[in-house]
């Protein structure tokens, strides 16, 4: 069902990811932004916290709980969003996407649709409650889904991935000092990253093969933001790109190249651009997106724009940088 105008809601507006829904949503046609909360910074001018949005929106963040929207956006910490819910109860008829990993797969009983367009699209289209996925969970799952519906993943799988500064957050950490990360890259939780279990629980619900391990080395970037993930595997089989290009030709975010990507064909955008080589018994897969935009708040609103009957690219047509 579609609505002229979406009352919409943003808990943790001062984050980077709810800055990015932010300015998202400012501009989508179909959206009025009803209320920005933040605990910590009630009262204060939006353009305080981003002031990119000066001139822009005129709104006040608040620490006043105002319940009374058609959706609700939750843009927390790891941890923290299951608990808000639990003490800021909303009306039956909010709908609510979750930007944090607390009502991701493999966490069972939790009422929530694994909001990953490309595989759950029509579950989405029903769903009252989405959780986001990962930004990592994002790319890594979009270069191994078309092998995964074909039943093709029968070996193991290898990640070599490299994100922003950004995915860490806004919070202050050492990782995340300008005099750390500039001219620096470090691998970090190898084979431990959070975001393996929604990967590993898809690929199972589409093709179970319990002897099949991910082998994943996430590595931190000397840039802002964008992931940069190849994934290569053994396959039985040759001619796999046809593949990708009929999995993919009726999602419009996602685009195949002939020629290795960029990581700046992507930022900005809510694109995902992914490039298929096969070599001898192997395939390589490059999947490359904007970790704040695909893999946070631009999906958020291809997921609203899906659970509310919307044009699925609506408000998300945004101006790609070139440089």
């Amino acid at each position: 069902m579609a609505f002229s105008s979406l009352r919409v809601g943003i808990v943790g507006a001062s984050g980077y990811t709810g800055g990015e829904l932010i300015r998202i949503l400012l501009h989508h046609p179909d959206v009025e932004l009803s209320f920005l909360y933040s605990r910590r910074h009630g009262g204060k001018p939006l353009s305080w916290l981003h002031p990119d949005l000066l001139g822009d929106c005129e709104m006040r963040l608040t620490n006043e709980w105002q319940p009374e929207v058609d959706i609700l956006f939750l843009a927390l910490g790891h941890g923290v969003s299951r608990s808000f819910l639990q003490h800021h109860p909303l009306p039956d008829s909010t709908h609510i996407i979750d930007l944090s990993r607390d009502f991701r797969p493999p966490y069972a009983d939790t009422g929530f649709v694994y909001g990953l367009p490309e595989y759950h699209r029509e579950r989405i289209q029903r769903a009252e409650r989405v959780a986001n996925p990962g930004c990592f969970a994002t790319a890594i799952q979009l270069a191994l889904l078309p092998l995964a519906v074909n039943g093709l993943l029968d070996n193991d799988i290898h990640v070599h991935a490299v994100t922003g500064s950004t995915g860490a957050g806004k919070s202050l950490k050492e990782t995340t000092h300008f005099s750390r990360r500039y001219s620096n890259v470090s691998i970090y939780q190898p084979f431990q990253h959070p975001h393996l279990p929604e990967i590993e629980h898809t690929l199972a619900q589409i093709q179970p093969e319990p002897s099949r391990k991910i082998w994943f080395i996430p590595m931190r970037g000397n840039f802002t933001r964008g992931i940069y993930a190849s994934v290569y595997t053994r396959l039985s089989c040759s001619g796999v790109s046809s593949l990708y290009r009929e999995y993919y030709a009726p999602h419009p975010f996602v685009h195949l190249t002939s020629a290795i990507p960029d990581l700046k064909s992507v930022i900005n955008t809510n694109k995902a651009i992914l490039y298929v080589q096969e070599s001898g018994d192997r395939v390589l897969v490059v999947s490359v997106l904007d970790n704040l935009i695909k893999g946070a708040a631009g999906q958020a609103v291809q997921n609203m724009n899906l659970m509310f009957g919307l044009p699925e690219t609506r408000g998300l047509q945004l101006k790609s940088l070139g440089y």
